[in-house]
């Protein structure tokens, strides 16, 4: 192995006297320790010059606020069925409950891994594995997909928010993860010690598990007396209702027919070829996380198509860090200008972002509003609904640019109805399966 090299004095005089050398490092260095990064990179023309104006709108109300929890992929699917079950029951304002569906969720999920992990062990996986350290290193956050939202909904169904309220921990999730985290930890501990009765551990940390979460979120409703009074102040009342078949009455509306798309940049992966993850998804016989691979600009067709003649909201997939604006809520490709200030060439395209590490899909929203050129066809920005409060953006409405939807949004899901004939075959082939680890298995 070649010896590597000690960052000696000689070194360090040299890149002292490479900063010295340049005017702008030391003006930059002035502004950026006084101002911050952002205020000193942002680009005044690109910032100002981003339009909040949008030839297609979906009014989806006030926003909703994941707090400090990472359940966006639940609170933006939920958003996509509110609007739904709204408009069903001609209301102005509803909130379905996020605490309800991450309790299942994460109910699910430790079923799944211990279950996924027990197998693993029976077949003398070793636990210093790759594919093993990743499933330890990665359970029990709060991320997901929207096929795995819908296994929720399908399987448990919704209820109001009201009937089933947040509480401290589904606010703010980071000490009752870490505690599911360990318990699942010295369950894989105990199985590994005794592979022989790995069944009687599955058993002993799922009660656990489940015993741990309705301490943390609550028990959560098996039915409700539903009534409520519509925007044109009349009152209804059903009855004793269970939240799936709230859920068949209200919401499904085709939510369940959708499929997700994803934009995977890397050339060995075909377009219009089916893609899964291995060892990814949260409830045991439900619908596989798998995703069709598909170019960018059809996704942006279907978004635009189902805005504008479904006036529904669209469920997407990004990684919203880069070039984001969150104060003022604004996206695009060139709102900050780092080179210029670092002097470095961040020359990577969108291919090797993912190859290298430097991007995945990491926050789920939803697209309520598109403006579209003339000719009807091309998208020029997009209105995003988030889930951060309204004390950010524009009451947490967010814009992005159609350059930044190209360069950083990886996944849509839409109505298989709207695929072509090939895309739908597709939907039938065995999927491409990537390993655990894969990026294109990031959980928004």
């Amino acid at each position: 192995m070649t010896e590597l090299t000690p960052l000696d004095d000689s070194a360090l005089r040299k890149l002292d006297d490479d900063f010295a050398r340049g005017d702008a490092h030391r003006l930059a260095m002035n502004a950026v320790t006084t101002s911050g990064i952002a205020n000193v990179a942002r680009n005044y023309d690109r910032s100002r010059l981003l339009q909040r104006r949008f030839s297609v709108t979906v009014d989806n109300g006030e926003v909703t606020n994941q707090n400090r929890s990472g359940r966006c992929w639940l609170f933006s699917s939920l958003n996509v069925a509110r609007f739904v079950a709204k408009r069903a029951l001609n209301l102005k304002e509803f909130e379905f409950s996020q605490n309800y569906a991450m309790y299942f969720d994460k109910l699910e999920r430790i079923n799944y891994f211990l279950q996924d992990v027990a197998e693993l062990v029976r077949k003398g996986e070793p636990v210093d594995s790759r594919l093993m350290q990743h499933l330890l290193a990665d359970v029990m956050g709060d991320g997901g997909q929207w096929t795995m939202a819908l296994n929720v909904y399908r399987k448990y169904g919704v209820v109001p928010k009201d009937l089933f309220p947040e509480t401290e921990s589904s606010k703010n999730t980071g000490e009752m993860n870490i505690q599911l985290r360990s318990m699942l930890h010295t369950a894989v501990a105990h199985m590994v010690a005794d592979p022989a009765h790995v069944a009687d551990v599955v058993d002993t940390y799922l009660e656990a598990g489940h015993r741990m979460l309705t301490i943390h979120l609550g028990e959560p409703p098996k039915s409700f007396d539903w009534e409520w009074t519509d925007k044109d102040d009349v009152f209804h009342r059903v009855g004793e209702i269970t939240p799936v078949e709230f859920w068949k009455r209200y919401v499904d509306a085709g939510l369940e027919d959708y499929v997700c798309l994803v934009d995977d940049p890397r050339r060995e992966h075909p377009k219009g070829k089916k893609i899964g993850i291995e060892h990814l998804g949260n409830v045991v016989g439900g619908e596989a996380t798998e995703y069709l691979n598909v170019p960018n600009d059809f996704m942006k067709e279907c978004a635009r198509k189902i805005l504008a003649q479904d006036g529904i909201p669209v469920w997407f997939g990004c990684d919203c860090h880069p070039m984001m604006d969150r104060e003022n809520g604004a996206w695009a490709s060139d709102l900050f200008e780092y080179g210029r200030v670092y002097d470095v060439d961040f020359d990577l395209d969108k291919e090797d972002r993912v190859r290298f590490g430097d991007s995945a899909m990491n926050h789920a929203m939803a697209l309520v509003g598109v403006d579209v050129a003339d000719d009807g066809v091309s998208t020029r920005r997009w209105r995003v609904e988030n889930s951060w409060g309204d004390k950010v953006a524009d009451k947490g409405y967010f814009t992005m640019s159609d350059d930044w939807f190209s360069e950083y949004v990886y996944e849509v899901a839409v109505p298989k109805s709207m695929l072509p004939e090939a895309y739908r075959k597709a939907l039938d082939e065995p999927a491409i399966m990537l390993p655990a680890w894969d990026p294109m298995g990031a959980l928004a």
